[in-house]
């Protein structure tokens, strides 16, 4: 899949799967880049990755071939944006948007002069977009994160900003910012299910995306029945500490 395609796809609110990479492990994200994810996504803000890893990481999806590599930044700042798309990704999904202003700033970072305040050095994206400003705008997605109290309020205003792809909804902030004491706090359940609905009815209203993370296979495929459009299951650093524990627990013989 393409960068281009994946955007349509988004774009299209077509149901897309991914997978989450935090540790800077190349040459396994190239493995799971071959699985069939439409989206690898590598994480620049809580991840084990620098720099240099985001732009070893993304060239690893390239070699893996079937799945198009897109950052979680570290912030909305422009610089962090723009380094993340030049040296590759299809898209940014950036965190702690609070406003329909955060999500402008955001879109605008990711977009070249004529719609946008992307400065222009493509470096290594032109090899997957082209170096043209209007191809690379056309094939590059701006999701913005709900994870705040501040996100969650303003979601509609946020889903209308022109030329945002869509939401992301992280769920273990999201939970706390609905007044959990802990991710998946069972307390306060009922309010974040509503404020999950909440959010794909607003991306629904103004014909965007809507994502989530998930722990599980299961759970994003429940959530995409739900109304989602894509959803993105666990991370490397979970699944390499889960299958080691099932491996151990089965050696020892125990049931």
């Amino acid at each position: 899949m393409t960068a281009a395609e994946l955007a349509r796809k988004i774009r299209a609110r077509e149901r897309c799967l991914g997978y989450w990479v935090m540790l800077d492990a190349p040459v396994a994200t190239e493995r799971l880049a071959r699985l069939g994810y439409d989206y690898v996504a590598i994480d620049g803000q809580h991840g084990l990755i620098g720099d240099a890893g985001l732009l070893s990481n993304l060239i690893a999806v390239d070699a893996g071939g079937r799945s198009v590599g897109i950052v979680r930044v570290a912030s909305g700042d422009p610089a962090v944006i723009g380094r993340a798309l030049d040296f590759g990704a299809g898209g940014v999904i950036v965190p702690l948007v609070d406003s329909p202003e955060d999500a402008a700033r955001a879109v605008s970072a990711a977009r070249y002069p004529a719609g946008g305040r992307r400065s222009y050095g493509p470096m290594r994206s032109m090899l997957r977009i082209g170096p043209t400003p209007a191809e690379a705008d056309e094939s590059v997605l701006v999701l913005a994160m709900i994870e705040t109290p501040g996100g969650l309020a303003a979601i509609e205003e946020i889903c209308a900003v022109p030329g945002l792809d869509g939401v992301y909804v992280g769920p273990s902030d999201l939970c706390l910012a609905v007044g959990g004491r802990f991710p998946n706090d069972p307390e306060v359940a009922g309010v974040f299910e509503a404020a999950l609905e909440r959010i794909r009815t607003a991306a629904a209203n103004a014909s965007i995306a809507a994502g989530i993370h998930n722990a599980t296979g299961e759970q994003a495929a429940r959530r995409l029945a739900e109304g989602f459009t894509f959803a993105t299951v666990a991370s490397d650093l979970v699944h390499l500490e889960q299958a080691a524990a099932a491996h151990l627990k089965a050696a020892r013989g125990e049931s």
